[in-house]
Order: C-alpha cells, then sequence, then structure tokens
C-alpha cells in the first residue's frame, strides 16, 4: 500500500482493520468490567488497570500481524510521550485501550476504545467503540463520519448562550487545574449547560453526532483525541487549539464543535490562559 497516495480503497480496508481491532479491545473490557484485580496509579496520569494493559496488547498484536509496515503509539507502551515526533512519514496508529479508565473502574459505564491512523500530518482513519453504549463511531478522511453505519453531522447550534457543552479537567496538575477551574466558572454562566462525562474520545464522538455543541479541554494526549478529531471534522466540525491553531494530537489543548461555537468559547477562554497554553 502507498500510503502518501491512498485510493478510497485502502483507507476502506484501513478502517476493516481498525474495527476489528477496536473489536477485539471491546471484547477484553466487556470481560474485566467489574471484576479487576490489579488497580495502578500512574504519575500525573491518573489510573491504570489489567484492562488498559491487556486491551493494548491483543490489539497491538492484531495490528502488527495485520499491518507490519504501520507503526503504533500507545498509552500503555509509550514511557515518554516527550520523544515522540509529533509529523513521521512513516504511518502511524494511535491507540488509547480504555479512554475512560476512571469511569470504567467504578463502573461508570462511559469509556471507550479509541484508535486512530496517522500519515504524515492527516488523520486519515479514526474508529470509537462505545461497549456498554452499543454505539461504533467511524471516520475515514474525506469520506464523512458514522455511528453504527449511519451518517452523522454536528449540530446546527450557532449561539453559546444556547450551546450544550462538554469539557474535562486534570486534576493533577495543580496549575491546570486552577486554569480550568477559572474558565469553568466563566463558561457555566454563558453555556445552555456543561456536562463532564470522564472520557474525551467519547466527548468527541457526540461533538460530531451533534448532540453537544462544543468541547474544550487542556492537557490531553495524542490516544484521547486522535480517532475523534477526525470523526469530528467529518461531520462537518471545527477541531481548533484555545488560541486558534489548527489542531492536531500533539498539542495542549483543544476546542471542537460547530465552528460559530467554537469561535464563541476561544474568546471567553482567552482572559484566563496561562502564557504556556496554547
Amino acid at each position: 500500500m502507498n500510503f502518501q497516495s491512498m485510493t478510497p480503497q485502502d483507507r476502506k480496508e484501513l478502517l476493516r482493520c481498525a474495527l476489528k481491532a477496536a473489536r477485539i479491545g471491546r471484547e477484553v473490557l466487556l470481560h474485566y468490567f467489574g471484576r479487576l484485580e490489579h488497580i495502578e496509579e500512574k504519575f500525573q496520569a491518573g489510573l491504570v488497570s489489567e484492562a488498559d494493559k491487556e486491551a493494548e496488547r491483543v490489539i497491538r498484536e492484531y495490528l502488527q500481524n495485520e499491518q507490519p509496515e504501520i507503526d503504533f503509539l500507545g498509552e500503555e507502551s509509550t514511557p515518554d510521550l516527550g520523544q515522540v515526533q509529533s509529523k513521521l512519514q512513516r504511518p502511524r496508529w494511535i491507540l488509547d485501550p480504555l479512554d475512560g479508565t476512571t469511569n470504567y473502574i467504578h463502573r461508570f459505564p462511559v469509556f471507550a476504545v479509541s484508535l486512530g491512523l496517522q500519515v504524515g500530518e492527516h488523520l486519515e482513519v479514526g474508529v470509537v467503540d462505545v461497549p456498554m453504549m452499543g454505539e461504533v463511531y467511524t471516520a475515514v478522511r474525506g469520506g464523512g463520519s458514522f455511528m453504527n453505519g449511519k451518517k452523522i453531522s454536528v449540530s446546527e447550534t450557532s449561539l453559546l448562550k444556547d450551546a450544550f457543552l462538554a469539557t474535562g479537567f486534570i486534576s493533577e496538575i495543580e496549575e491546570n487545574l486552577e486554569e480550568q477551574l477559572r474558565v469553568f466558572s466563566n463558561m457555566v454562566r454563558k453555556a445552555r449547560a456543561i456536562r463532564r462525562a470522564g472520557a474525551a474520545a467519547y466527548d468527541l464522538c457526540l461533538v460530531a453526532r451533534g448532540v453537544f455543541d462544543g468541547y474544550w479541554e487542556k492537557g490531553l494526549k495524542p490516544w484521547d483525541s486522535a480517532a475523534g478529531v477526525l470523526l469530528v471534522r467529518e461531520a462537518g466540525g471545527v477541531v481548533q487549539t484555545y488560541r486558534g491553531l489548527e489542531y492536531d494530537p500533539f498539542q495542549n489543548s483543544i476546542v471542537a464543535g460547530t465552528k460559530p461555537v467554537v469561535a464563541q468559547i476561544q474568546k471567553e477562554l482567552l482572559p484566563h490562559l496561562m502564557p504556556s497554553t496554547n
């Protein structure tokens, strides 16, 4: 396969592979749900369980067997993200085997397998499998976004005062938490409502589906957002950073939603941001 000039058939084949990989991961998560025995806490990175590790292992083995020419970046097997280049010529899968680990551990049914394919500067394939909801979200670049095979699109909401929003918090880094609390205190007064479900990949799916009109968060890792970003864009939405840069999965802030709502969120964010926030 020539990854620099992929055909629609190539993308279809890669999507098939990603769907199968996500289903394999889903089976692991359903097996361990409610019966975990080993839970650890990672430094400034939340919790991890045997379900995360086993799901990543089986997904990685499947992908490497099916597509050995594609590199792999996974949450549980990447010890130092700082050494990972954001853009490469060689394609790579970007995997979160269990997005929403804290939810999963506490048996809150909002969690997902998130798998994206990056080729150079582009996200080409995205799959988010949400086991307890019975929802599978898919997208390929230039081909639209779908839930369970049905085409989806972002909402038509244009005013922040009418917007149903989502966000997330990082409590492990105090200065980031303080920044988000300032932002949240302002935003909760400006939007119709805000929800915090605890799984970034699923938040982005719900933006793509038109449930949420907008979403913002800081401190995501590439595996949290790679698949969801493609889903939102292919559903007609906008994905940028807090300061209006085009978003890629290696930046430290994200705003996604309808174009007018994203612009209004960014306007409200700006007065509260630290200089290091992009």
